[in-house]
Formats: structure tokens, sequence, C-alpha cells
């Protein structure tokens, strides 16, 4: 049941923020209906910032999945926070995402950078379809205000989607009256490489568990858009040593295989087109402590 009441049409930006792997890009995904964020069930997959745009009959929010906050231990790991940080300044509203469990020192120390914010702070508890004790909910909301004065809780399953619509109501509440800032059929501004080279990166972290995950970079090298439709695209894969580079291509390239196959189907749905996908792997050497590496990748 909606806590407030409001009129007009309403507009504005949120960022979704969290600690690693509370659910923060599957939330974009159910909020926008599309697939926009990779979804692994690897803490800190996402790198950049990604916007998601949900249209509703009384309102557009523009949405900013953030970066997991966690301490950075490399140069990447510094990047990575401040694209988080940054993104505080340029919102109305900050979704603090957290796991339906009691706050740990990850959600902390999440909670002791936000507070100096004068921004709107809803409190999302994701996962909640894995909370078997109900009644816990109560006790877990309990100690997150003991943190942060939260404009609003909401409970939510971002995997089922349980919550979601009052999210998105609630938000608009918050918002201004204001204009519709992308036209419906903009859902987000990331590009179709981009969006390609996550597909392949999210299923090498699927294949690789967790030997090699975090040390994987993918560069889109070429794009051609054949006469017939055709879609051809080769991507770099870079590793920081050469015993990853062994454990990505697999026996008799297995692994290398399977990616390419899943990555190429999911690219075909991104594009609408059929698409040929060649895949090199090449290792650079510390690449996520290297800023010239960094800024090649794409991370300025």
């Amino acid at each position: 049941m909606l806590k407030k009441q409001c009129t007009g049409f309403r507009s504005g930006f949120a960022a979704i923020m969290g600690k690693p792997n509370v659910g923060k890009s599957t939330l974009l995904n159910t909020i926008t209906g599309q697939k926009i964020a990779i979804v692994t069930s690897r803490p800190q997959t996402t790198r950049n910032r990604i916007m998601g745009v949900k249209n509703a009959a009384n309102g557009q929010i523009v949405l900013f999945d953030t970066p997991g906050i966690h301490s950075p231990l490399h140069t990447l790991g510094r990047f990575i926070l401040k694209t988080s940080m940054d993104t505080v300044s340029e919102v109305e509203l900050i979704y603090l995402v957290v796991n339906p469990s009691m706050p740990d020192d990850g959600d902390i120390s999440v909670m002791d950078m936000l507070k100096g914010t004068k921004k709107v702070i809803f409190l999302i508890i994701n996962k909640t379809d894995m909370l078997k004790d109900k009644p816990a909910l109560l006790t877990i909301i309990d100690a997150y205000r003991k943190f942060i004065d939260f404009a609003e809780i909401i409970p939510v399953s971002a995997k089922t989607g349980s919550g979601v619509d009052e999210l998105v109501q609630e938000t608009l509440c918050y918002l201004p009256e204001g204009p519709k800032y992308y036209p419906d059929e903009v859902v987000t501004d990331v590009f179709e490489r981009f969006m390609a080279s996550e597909c392949i990166r999210e299923k090498l972290m699927d294949y690789t568990h967790d030997e090699i995950p975090h040390s994987i970079a993918v560069d889109i090298v070429r794009w051609e858009e054949k006469k017939s439709g055709l879609v051809s695209i080769s991507a770099n894969i870079f590793v920081e040593k050469p015993t990853q580079k062994g454990i990505i291509i697999g026996k008799n390239g297995r692994t290398l295989k399977a990616v390419g196959t899943k990555a190429r189907k999911e690219i075909e749905d991104v594009v609408g087109a059929r698409v040929y996908l060649d895949l090199f792997i090449k290792v650079k050497k510390n690449w996520r402590k290297d800023v010239s590496a960094l800024e090649e990748l794409g991370f300025k």
C-alpha cells in the first residue's frame, strides 16, 4: 500500500547503491523490464555506471546502477568507488539495496559514506523471497534504522518482481514534477558494443567460477554490419596472467567455445540480427593496476 499520494507527471534521477552482490543489477533489469546490466552470482561484477529508464503513466525514473561499494584494492577498484560516489551528486533519490539480513561491515561502510548526503534515501531490502522467517524482517529494519533516517523502507524481490511496482510508485511520489527526459523507446544509454562486451564478460564469469572472474576485461575491436544483415564482431579478452589464458580456453577449447556460443545468442537478441563472433585471448599483465591500460579499456 502506498504511503504517499502524488499528482501530476513526475520525473527525476535515482541511484541504485549498495555493497557487492545484493542484487542491484537484477533490480535495474526488473524495474526497466529489460536486461541492461549483467547478472552473475559473483560479487563486484558491475564496473561502470549503467543507466536504465522506467516509464510509467504518471512519470519517468532515470536509474543509475552503480558498482558495488567496497574497499579498493587496485586502480580499477578506486575508479569503481569514485564512479559510485560521484553519482550521488547527480540524483534526487538513492536506493540503498541490502540483503535480507542484519547489517554487516559492508552495509555499514556504505551507510557511513551516505550519511553526509541530503538526498532522499530508500532502504530496499532485496531477496525477500529467500527469507524464511518473515517476522525477522522487522528486526532487520530496526537494525538499519539506527544508522540512517530512511524516507521509505521497501522489501522487494528483484528476482520475482514482488514489491517492485510499489517501489516505482513510491519513487515517483518523491520526485519533482518535471518533463520526460527520454522518449519511450529509450531504455538505456548503453551502446550495443558495450552490451556485447558485457554479454561476453558475463558468460566468462559464469564459466570460470571463482578462478579468474575479476581479472577479465573485454574489448570489442571490430564491429562490422554486413549487407546480408549479419553483424561480424571481434573481441579481445584480456587476462592478467598466462595461466588464466589456459583456464578460459579450457580442455580442447571447450570453455571458450561454450562462452562464445552463449554470448553470441544473447548478443543476437540485443542487436536483433545474426551474429558472427570471434574471441581472442590476450595477456595484459596487472591491467587493473595500470592507469594507461584502464584508459585503453574504457575506464576514464
